[in-house]
């Protein structure tokens, strides 16, 4: 999939090192062909580290992609610069007369928060009454999946005695749902969060379909709408080193954590982490593009009624 950035996108030039098909803007409008377009509400304070992981996960089908990195105005970002803010990413204010294909709402690292408290609560249930009318279909992250489930379907989430972190298997709940298609009966993902959305308040609500659980994490994968909209528990775009990141970052502060599961080879945290759950990253992403964006929305977005 040719993923369409700026030209100065300062990952582009990552993505290309690692051989990801980049397309910038001059050669883009020369095709014949609409991209897909694909909104990115980024919520996650290390912006550019969140940018290259998306980017990464939506490099696997052979759709041109068009991304459109979003921020909320009622929030003052403390850790990416105000240059790259404005000019990579637009306000909701100027896309929210705009249609999308595909929307994705990341996680924050604001879990043990109640949502009312988070300075742009009001702006991002804006954001997500606008989704159900702008866009074919929106994923939700970790955190973004917790705030949806709340606010769409009123199950909050609760706290966990520790921090769940680390690599978890996950079985396949319904094999038949083309969101999971090609995936293994079990397959590994990471998770990185302090609280979590009861599977059994989640199967209780009949609007709501779990593709994939753990025994240990709990719901990873859930659906709703058809596909319109998607809540993943965990992050699957992380990057082979970022729980690692979080771990001496945590551990560095004095902040209680434990070791991530299953990640260090024989739980030393010297060696190099062991990359296993990218496989099952790309195939939900290019299931979701394919079978919930691509095969269902319009070519002309204008005046098309969701």
């Amino acid at each position: 999939m040719p993923i369409r950035v700026q030209n100065d996108l300062p990952v582009k030039e990552i993505l290309e090192h690692e051989n990801i098909f980049v397309m910038d803007e001059h050669r883009a409008i020369h095709q014949d062909i609409r991209p897909i377009k694909i909104g990115l509400l980024n919520l996650m304070p290390l912006k550019e580290d969140t940018e290259l992981q998306i980017l990464r996960s939506l490099s696997n089908t052979p759709l041109q992609v068009d991304v459109v990195f979003v921020t909320v105005a009622s929030h003052e970002s403390k850790n990416t610069s105000a240059n790259h803010l404005n000019r990579f990413y637009e306000t909701f204010d100027a896309v929210r007369d705009q249609k999308f294909d595909g929307f994705i709402i990341t996680g924050a690292p604001i879990e043990q928060m109640d949502f009312e408290t988070v300075d742009y609560w009001t702006e991002l249930t804006q954001i997500m009454d606008w989704t159900k009318t702008h866009v074919t279909s929106t994923i939700h992250l970790c955190w973004g999946a917790q705030a949806a489930l709340y606010y769409h379907y009123g199950i909050d989430k609760v706290p966990l005695d520790s921090k769940r972190f680390g690599i978890f298997p996950h079985k396949v709940m319904n094999r038949k749902i083309p969101l999971v298609r090609g995936f293994d009966d079990v397959f590994p993902a990471p998770h990185s969060r302090h609280t979590d959305v009861p599977v059994e308040k989640i199967r209780a609500d009949e609007r709501l379909m779990i593709l994939a659980e753990s025994e240990e994490a709990g719901a990873f994968l859930v659906m709703a709408q058809n596909g319109r909209q998607i809540f993943v528990m965990g992050h699957p775009e992380y990057d082979r080193m970022t729980l690692d990141q979080e771990y001496k970052r945590d551990k560095s502060k004095g902040l209680p954590i434990t070791l991530p599961k299953n990640y260090y080879p024989n739980d030393d945290c010297t060696q190099k982490p062991l990359l296993s759950w990218r496989a099952h990253a790309n195939i939900l992403y290019a299931n979701w593009l394919n079978y919930y964006v691509y095969q269902v929305t319009p070519y002309d977005m204008v005046g098309t009624p969701f």
